[in-house]
């Protein structure tokens, strides 16, 4: 009769003590449950709306305390994003123009409840000339500053034909798919600072200066979308107010939505 090593009886168990047959091979180990899922695996898909609702309801401090952070981190992230909506300057040619321009300014910020659409700054340059080179590092360094606004770029005769040298650098000011000004010749007069830049284009409404809220600061609302309302206590609206009354007059070179100028209007 054959003896099977592999079977467990009491007669290999025998033979195994007295070395006969080799011991059996461990069992296999019977793997352990999976953990169960944190709050913040179970809530990843969740908006940062529903983190404070489930947050209200919570049954107990703490885990009213980790979705909360959860709902502000959401926020955090969603800041991110928008702050890369723009961020840099864009080149487009005349044919981009209806599209990366007049209808790009008529889109509301996620969020925006006002419906201000977008601040659009068209910069009109000519490679070569000093004033005109100087202003496009301004507007490289704006466009950064300021990623809610975007920024365009292009050659001036290219996008209006026969425009003169003279009249460039040139910025062309969008929002809500409306021209709201123009500055003509920027810098041509005396050396202009980026500051004054800046200052123009708040006053001329093609920069909102945005709320800024450091990392779980207190000051993260209830609302989610008052991040983008009520800024009268933000620093950077102070420098709207503070460019308000220091550029009370615009300069000459600024020019009115209701300015005309026949020799050089364009349909785009």
């Amino acid at each position: 009769m054959a003896i099977n090593p592999n079977e467990d009886t009491e007669f290999n168990e025998a033979l195994r003590k007295h070395g006969i047959l080799p011991p059996l091979p461990p069992a296999p180990r019977t793997p352990s449950p999976p953990p169960a899922p944190t709050l913040e695996e179970k809530y990843a898909g969740y908006s940062a709306s529903q983190l404070r609702e489930l947050a209200a309801e919570a049954p107990d401090d703490e885990t009213e305390r980790i979705l909360e952070l959860l709902r502000r981190r959401k926020l955090q992230e969603a800041r991110k994003v928008e702050m890369a909506r723009f961020g840099r300057v864009y080149p487009i040619s005349r044919e981009d123009y209806t599209r990366e321009v007049t209808d790009a300014s008529a889109v509301n910020e996620e969020g925006d409840e006002q419906q201000r659409g977008t601040g659009v700054v068209v910069f009109l340059y000519k490679d070569g000339l000093p004033h005109s080179d100087r202003a496009a590092e301004h507007v490289r360094i704006l466009a950064q500053r300021h990623p809610h606004t975007k920024f365009v770029s292009i050659v001036g005769d290219k996008c209006i034909p026969n425009l003169p040298d003279a009249r460039l650098p040139m910025f062309i000011i969008y929002r809500k798919g409306e021209v709201l000004n123009q500055l003509v010749a920027w810098g041509a007069d005396r050396e202009r600072k980026i500051e004054e830049l800046e200052a123009v284009l708040i006053l001329a409404g093609a920069i909102i200066p945005q709320q800024r809220i450091l990392p779980g600061s207190e000051r993260d609302s209830d609302d989610d979308t008052s991040d983008t309302d009520d800024l009268d206590d933000d620093p950077a609206s102070r420098m709207r107010s503070a460019a308000t009354s220091t550029n009370a007059r615009a300069p000459k070179n600024i020019r009115g939505k209701e300015d005309s100028d026949s020799d050089f209007e364009f349909d785009l």
